[in-house]
């Protein structure tokens, strides 16, 4: 992956946080995919223009950036289904939202070599959850803490870094 501009970038969860997570990355790459256990939520996501296109998790690892937006145990539940699967072909990078990390980032570790990775989490939500209340600006001036694991290779940083910035966040 070269840059955020040319990357094929599929989110997993269109909740608040993946749905607001595209939209603010629209413009920003080449394809927004998404990904939901609630078709109906997934269906809209296409309909309104949140995504691109909707896919499976298996699909997802076609793209250069998986963005794990569900909640911390699905996220988990996640990459134990990815850790599970052969090395990918290409060198996608795969990041998360999750609100704790710790079982994240083991989860993480167990994925193929072929996988960068790298924990974030972004401090910003609303009172009110779902797809129909995300907007674009719901990262704009917050935090969003980067994770890096040992195995984090330079090149999957600078690309947290550049999307951090597309959404308007602060990283740390």
């Amino acid at each position: 992956m070269t840059n955020l501009s040319q990357a094929r970038v599929a989110v997993v969860g269109l909740g608040l946080l993946g749905a607001a997570l595209a939209l603010a990355l629209r413009g920003h790459c080449q394809t927004l995919w998404g990904v939901d256990t609630n078709l109906e939520v997934q269906a809209l996501a296409c309909q309104t223009g949140v995504i691109d296109d909707a896919t499976d998790l298996a699909g997802a690892t076609r793209a250069d950036l998986v963005v794990l937006a569900a909640p911390a145990r699905a996220i988990v539940a996640h990459l134990s289904e990815m850790a599970s699967w052969p090395a990918p072909s290409g060198r996608p990078m795969v990041l998360d939202l999750g609100s704790t990390k710790t079982e994240i980032t083991a989860a993480m570790r167990q994925l193929p070599a072929g996988y960068a990775a790298i924990g974030g989490h972004p401090m910003c939500g609303k009172e009110v959850s779902g797809l129909t209340h995300a907007e674009a600006g719901l990262f704009r001036n917050k935090v969003f803490v980067l994770t890096p694991l040992e195995r984090t290779p330079a090149w999957a940083r600078s690309r947290a870094l550049e999307l951090i910035d597309a959404i308007g966040a602060r990283p740390v």
